[in-house]
Order: C-alpha cells, then sequence, then structure tokens
C-alpha cells in the first residue's frame, strides 16, 4: 500500500448524496478477484450511456477534471453493499482522497484497508468545494501529518479529523498484512513453543 504523508491534486466534483456502492462498481464487474483494473468501471453507468459512449455532461469525462486525484462528493458516500471493489475502483481510476460530509461504515474501512483516504469535513465547506471544483480549478493540499487541508487558491485551510490508527496506517503504508509481518518473530516464536 502506498504511504500518503500529504497529497496536492486536482478536485472533481460529484454533487449527489447517497451514492451507493453499486454506483461506484456495478455488480457485473466484480468477477475478479485482482485488486486492478476495475478503473474503466468506475460508475459505469453514469460515465458512459447504452452505446459505450461517455456522457459529456459527467464530471469525469469533462477534460478540466482529467488527472484529477481527489474527489469531492456529498453525504452517505459508499452506501449499500459491502463490496471492497469500490476503494478499488476508485484507486485504479486514480483517486486517492475523497472528501464527503460522511460516509457509509463499511466502506469507510474498506477505504483506509486499500490506502484510500476517506476525509469526513462539515457539509457547508464541502458544498462550498463542490462550487469551486465545477470551475475546474480547484487544487487541494491533504495534509495528513498536521490533519488539515488547504485551497490552493485562496489558502484557506481547515482542520480535519481521522482516528489515529487509520491515519498512521496510512501514513506509513502499512495494510493489514504489513501489519502482521510487524510481529513476524513473536508469531514464530509462538509457534515454536506452541507446536
Amino acid at each position: 500500500m502506498e504511504a500518503i504523508r500529504k497529497h496536492t491534486g486536482l478536485a472533481v466534483p460529484l454533487n449527489m448524496s447517497n451514492i451507493d456502492t453499486d454506483q461506484i462498481i456495478p455488480k457485473q464487474f466484480l468477477t475478479r478477484i485482482e485488486r486492478t483494473g476495475f478503473g474503466q468501471f468506475l460508475f459505469f453507468n453514469w460515465r458512459l450511456d447504452e452505446d459505450g459512449n461517455k456522457r459529456p455532461e459527467f464530471s469525469l469525462n469533462q477534460p478540466k477534471y482529467e488527472n484529477a486525484s481527489i474527489l469531492i462528493t456529498g453525504e452517505n458516500f459508499g452506501s449499500g453493499s459491502s463490496r471492497e471493489h469500490a476503494p478499488w475502483s476508485l484507486l485504479d481510476y486514480g483517486f486517492k482522497i475523497i472528501i464527503a460530509p460522511s460516509f457509509a461504515d463499511i466502506f469507510y474501512n474498506n477505504s483506509f484497508k486499500n490506502g484510500l483516504v476517506p476525509i469526513e469535513i462539515e457539509k457547508k465547506q464541502v458544498e462550498d468545494w463542490l462550487k469551486e471544483a465545477e470551475e475546474g480549478i480547484l487544487e487541494l493540499t491533504v495534509n495528513l501529518e498536521e490533519k488539515k487541508i488547504k485551497n490552493e487558491q485562496t489558502n484557506l485551510e481547515i482542520d480535519f479529523e481521522m482516528p489515529e490508527y487509520r491515519r498512521q496506517n496510512i501514513m506509513n503504508g502499512w495494510d493489514e498484512i504489513a501489519l502482521t509481518l510487524k510481529v513476524e518473530d513473536k508469531i514464530s516464536e509462538y509457534e515454536k513453543s506452541a507446536f
């Protein structure tokens, strides 16, 4: 998992609430077990029409958001089924940070476990940034060490909270396997004594 301590990126708006995991990655694409290759299916039914053509009105299809790495969206993002493919598809598409007023619990935890950073901030600030992002010029710097987000255009800086355990894991690039390997010697010691 990639360590993220500080990230600056272009923000793309997705001004909707209650976006569920079936919209993030539709069920017909869940047949693979690798973590890669899912970005092409992200928001599939919203990005593409029935003939497979890009819908120009959808924000992710607009040229001004090319290479955006921060998604700003509405309340209760990631609701619905617990599919881990949702954070996989967002990461594979190129997103590193998701900012919303709230997240569904399972999606929130799955994101951290896979290296995607979900950040909750107050609804009014999200609404302001959604408006700015619609112009295609909102660049934010997320500093996990200081727990701050800075708007690079206005220099506005806000604080955010995050579970410390999750923050440390993201900053150090530790997934659950890496955390287990940190105590490999103790595991080996136990195995020798127990068997």
